[in-house]
């Protein structure tokens, strides 16, 4: 095993707290990670980890090892990537990780034709709506949708999602239909609950180049596009949601919009990725794929 591995598991021990973790994690037997920490630990003759019958954690030295290890491991592996690129073609497994709906409904069912462009690429495709750590996972970039608030990623703009304001028929039969933001009083929303686990969003529109919101009543809340669209479309109240996400069900009948004068922003849609890393080749060509994929939907 050479230093660069090692480096790579003591990474992976430091960020899941435990050599278990860490081998689950990378696939290895644990005894392994273990054999790698120790001779680490002998050539650098530090102690890096403090060990319990629970967890590990950093020593003082081990914390800071981490930051540089972080990068030598992105360096190592972006020049590795690149000689390859000379010799074999764009080729790797890529670790990313897709808001559900998007992953579901556009990604997944399109990934035939980029296979047909990069057949030596392997992908795994995690989709989620909760936040997660990029670096503990081993995430090599993620699509978000939202505004992103963190000094530890770097984020690529790809354009913005528009949104709407729409609700079912049969909720419009029940409640009537909204003619402007002073009816919300009396309406009822399908609340977003946002995915950490705090308040739920506010209904908001543009007016006079103003943003405005409100707090409006909602019988239930939904934690995921998935569950929150299905909610609408059950009459269970007005929803705020990207256009495309619901173009279907828009022709369909199944939904209507409401409200087209009082909108809420435009959604900016990036890919994030760790701020100590640079996107390798292979992630660089998915993304791009991606926003071919997704430009039809972006302003």
């Amino acid at each position: 095993m050479d230093r660069i591995d090692q480096l790579s598991i003591f990474i992976r021990v430091a960020h899941s707290g435990g050599f278990t973790a860490a081998a689950d994690q990378l696939g290895l037997p644990r005894p392994t990670v273990s054999l790698a920490i120790q001779q680490l630990e002998t050539r650098l003759d530090t102690r890096l980890f403090h060990r319990t019958t629970r967890r590990v954690s950093l020593t003082r030295e081990g914390e800071m090892l981490l930051e540089r290890a972080i990068n030598l491991v992105a360096d190592s592996e972006t020049l590795e990537q690149q000689f390859k690129l000379r010799t074999r073609g764009m080729a790797g497994r890529l670790k990313v990780d897709l808001p559900s709906r998007i992953a579901r409904r556009h990604v997944a069912p399109a990934l035939p034709k980029f296979f047909d462009r990069f057949p030596d690429i392997e992908i795994d495709l995690g989709s989620s709506d909760l936040p997660i750590d990029l670096v503990h996972e081993g995430i090599d970039f993620a699509l978000r949708v939202g505004q992103v608030v963190s000094d530890s990623l770097v984020a690529r703009p790809l354009g913005s999602f528009h949104m709407i304001n729409c609700a079912s028929p049969a909720y419009l039969r029940r409640h009537g239909t909204p003619l402007s933001p002073a009816d919300l009083s009396q309406h009822l929303t399908v609340h977003y609950a946002l995915p950490n686990g705090g308040r739920a969003v506010q209904w908001e529109w543009e007016e006079d180049g103003q943003l405005q919101t409100v707090v409006m009543n909602a019988q239930v809340s939904a934690n995921t596009a998935e569950t929150y669209i299905a909610c609408c479309l059950a009459g269970m109240g007005l929803i705020q949601i990207p256009a495309f996400d619901v173009r279907d069900h828009l022709m369909a009948g199944e939904l209507v919009e409401v409200l087209a004068d009082w909108r809420a922003p435009s959604m900016p849609v990036q890919i994030v990725y760790p701020h100590r890393r640079s996107l390798s080749p292979r992630a660089q060509v998915f993304s791009n794929w991606m926003n071919e994929l997704l430009g039809p939907y972006l302003n």
